[in-house]
């Protein structure tokens, strides 16, 4: 079956990126069509649901805290790096408190207010503000003053992204977008150097094989985003399902946006441009395979920072696990464990060799057990009863405790000792961790995790690509690598550099995606009017 439609803007992905780029597209008049080889989300709805925001948002000024443009900027300075331009950095910061606003109108609910005093990856259902980055630790408070930036959507549990989602998904759909799932991309249409359209396979809603192909999609999502190994049986059967049952279709519009994700389950991929990344557990969905990274590599595209992975390490909650020492297979401290998870697992990941231990005392090890109750969510107590049952070492001494995990015992010894006698000198951490989550490591028994990449499926380190396709930073139009750029297409979120393709902290990402999707949706709309008029004229 061939049915050819016509569009002014046509969105390949349907997670936070293309769902802002069809709003914005939407908003300004266009004929919207968004394809998506799932059943939208993305790797968003299976998130956290944290936007990173400041400069002022409502929700700060709620909670009493205090935030300017110029701190934001200060902060993300050191996280950005060369990923974009300083003129587009001072964009995004600009329009930070505006990005909450605009998801508000979407349907979107955050809330301010109190901010936990711990330090956690993720928070409770008390608190949905939040300290989501480096912005305590050492070296970045040294350059930047720190305020709680993480928005966590209103939702219960972990299901924030997905209402994120859904309430994009809404607004979208509100907005005349014309949604198509299951409908895999398979190629770009072009006339001379421009692009004019879509070649993709879809598979019916009422086709046979679609009512089992979503309850197996559903039922393992969540599932396969911390351990894909044990879905991969079933993500192969929805496989067999979609391609029995898929169709060939084409789409004609003068503007085409790629959000489709990045590339973190096509592991040659990842083997070619990370292999100090291998051993870590894809985060996303099965769509992340640098599909649209492809599509724009094909049609004269150039692509940066593609060996850029985040790695999340995440020691806490509960926060008391802050207060060991992480160090590596030689003893040698790994960096301050206060660091964000994924600026920690970078360390780790590329300095390390992947390899590392989380090492406590007595105390430290009660004071994680007490803390349980009060700074975790279900998902991580699960993941708790495993370090605190069969997951963790026992000794005596910091000596029999090296041996038992393969540790050099005198490399060790040296980074306790050193360690200990700087906070009992009171010259502090030599590596700079936040006072108050230093802790002599000094009464035994002692334990430790291996916090390694490959250390346990019951304790992944989850991650997912952050480079991909160049753009033009004023209109996201993708770059070609003869001058110029690609006329009529698109890239956004983490089918694109953008501003999170040096460093990850929760949040970032999503952001970026708003900020990345709506800028290509706006321009994206304007280009299929322009060329919508140019036809008519023509007629």
């Amino acid at each position: 079956m061939n049915a050819v439609t016509e569009y002014d803007v046509i969105v390949v992905g349907f997670g936070a990126a293309g769902a802002a780029a069809a709003i914005e597209a939407a908003d300004q008049g266009a004929r919207v069509l968004v394809l998506d080889r799932g059943y939208g989300g993305g790797a968003t709805a299976l998130s956290g649901g944290i936007v990173y925001a400041g400069g002022g948002t409502q929700e700060q000024r709620d909670g009493g805290y205090s935030d300017t443009v110029d701190d934001l900027k200060a902060y993300l300075a050191q996280e950005v790096g060369d990923a974009v331009s300083e003129e587009t950095l001072d964009r995004f910061c600009a329009e930070s408190p505006g990005l909450i606003t605009w998801l508000k109108e979407q349907g979107v609910e955050f809330r301010g207010g109190t901010v936990s005093t711990y330090k956690t990856s993720y928070p409770t259902d008390d608190f949905y503000l939040y300290y989501s980055g480096n912005e305590k630790a050492h070296p970045y408070v040294e350059h930047a003053r720190p305020a709680p930036r993480g928005h966590r959507v209103v939702a219960p549990g972990m299901s924030s992204g997905k209402v994120l989602f859904e309430r994009l998904r809404a607004s979208a759909l509100a907005k005349g977008v014309h949604f198509i799932p299951l409908a895999r991309v398979e190629g770009l249409i072009r006339e001379g150097n421009r692009v004019v359209g879509v070649r993709y396979r879809a598979m019916d809603a009422r086709h046979r094989n679609a009512r089992p192909h979503r309850m197996l999609t559903k039922s393992t999502g969540k599932l396969g985003t911390w351990m894909p190994g044990l879905v991969k049986p079933v993500v192969a059967m929805t496989e067999r399902l979609w391609e029995n049952g898929a169709f060939e279709r084409r789409a004609h519009a003068p503007a085409v946006v790629l959000a489709a994700g990045g590339f973190i389950f096509n592991r040659e991929w990842v083997s070619a441009h990370a292999p100090a990344f291998t051993a870590i557990s894809p985060l996303g969905t099965a769509g992340d395979d640098g599909a649209g990274i492809a599509m724009g590599l094909d049609a004269g595209g150039t692509t940066a920072k593609m060996g850029n992975v985040t790695a999340w390490r995440f020691l806490a909650p509960p926060s008391a696990f802050l207060e060991g020492l992480t160090v590596g297979v030689d003893g040698r401290r790994i960096a301050n464990e206060d660091l964000y998870g994924a600026t920690h697992g970078n360390v780790m990941m590329r300095e390390f060799g992947g390899s590392g231990w989380a090492v406590y005392d007595a105390r430290t090890w009660k004071k994680v057990r007490e803390q349980i109750a009060d700074q975790t969510q279900l998902f991580q107590r699960l993941q708790l009863v495993y370090l605190l049952t069969i997951g963790h070492e026992k000794a005596d001494s910091i000596d029999e405790l090296a041996r038992k995990n393969g540790i050099d015992p005198a490399g060790l010894r040296r980074t306790v000792d050193g360690y200990n006698e700087s906070l009992a000198d009171g010259t502090g951490d030599p590596a700079h961790k936040q006072r108050e989550l230093c802790a002599p490591v000094e009464s035994g028994p002692f334990y430790s995790i291996d916090i390694s990449a490959a250390a346990s499926m019951f304790y992944p380190v989850p991650g997912l690509t952050l480079g991909g396709l160049n753009v033009d930073e004023r209109s996201g139009e993708v770059v070609h690598r003869d001058g110029g750029t690609v006329a009529g297409l698109y890239a956004a979120g983490r089918t694109a550099v953008g501003i999170c393709s040096n460093s990850y902290v929760s949040g970032l990402s999503l952001s970026d995606c708003i900020f990345s999707g709506r800028r290509a949706g706006g321009h994206a709309a304007t280009t299929g009017s322009r060329q919508a008029r140019s036809t008519t004229r023509a007629v």
